[in-house]
């Protein structure tokens, strides 16, 4: 499978999400797409990030922009996780790494000083016409959510 290109048609993809569905880019044409990647649930920053989102969600609504999150996490991690911080968007479950990889965002990872595989915090973000225009890697929780909202107005207006 190839990775994704800045300006590129991202290629059609189907995940297992919360909610007992399956997420599909051909679902949300006509719609931009905001995909965060996030390394895990239920930790510090994972969270915050997704607070972040949650807390902005009817912005994004309002802008016809669907929030999703992809992490390796199960589907019943996702589930505990998105009840617990009210998500009102759809957590996708990527345990094979099937989005990771074609989004490019395994990367090698320095845990308490081993080397590890894992998810880098980033954001992608898909017009209406399933094309990617934005992205942003190894992301910083910190003002991220209001970045990608002020790059969906600015997509809105063009």
């Amino acid at each position: 499978m190839s990775t994704v290109k800045l300006d590129r048609k991202v290629p059609a993809f189907e995940a297992a999400c919360t909610g007992d569905g399956t997420f599909s880019l051909a679902a949300c044409k006509g719609k931009n797409l905001v995909l965060y990647f996030y390394p895990k649930d239920s930790t510090p920053g994972c969270t915050r990030e997704g607070q972040d989102f949650r807390d902005n969600h009817a912005r994004f609504k309002r802008n016809k922009t669907i929030v999703a999150g992809v992490s390796r996490d199960s589907l019943k991690s996702h589930e505990n996780f998105k009840a617990k911080q009210q998500f009102p968007f759809e957590l996708l479950s990527d345990p094979d790494e099937t989005l990771c990889r074609m989004f490019d965002v395994i990367k090698e990872k320095n845990m308490y000083g081993r080397k590890v595989m894992g998810v880098e915090r980033s954001t992608f973000l898909i017009d209406a016409n399933g094309k990617l225009r934005r992205e942003w890697r190894k992301v910083k929780v910190d003002g991220h959510v209001e970045e990608v909202l002020a790059a969906v107005r600015e997509l809105n207006r063009e």
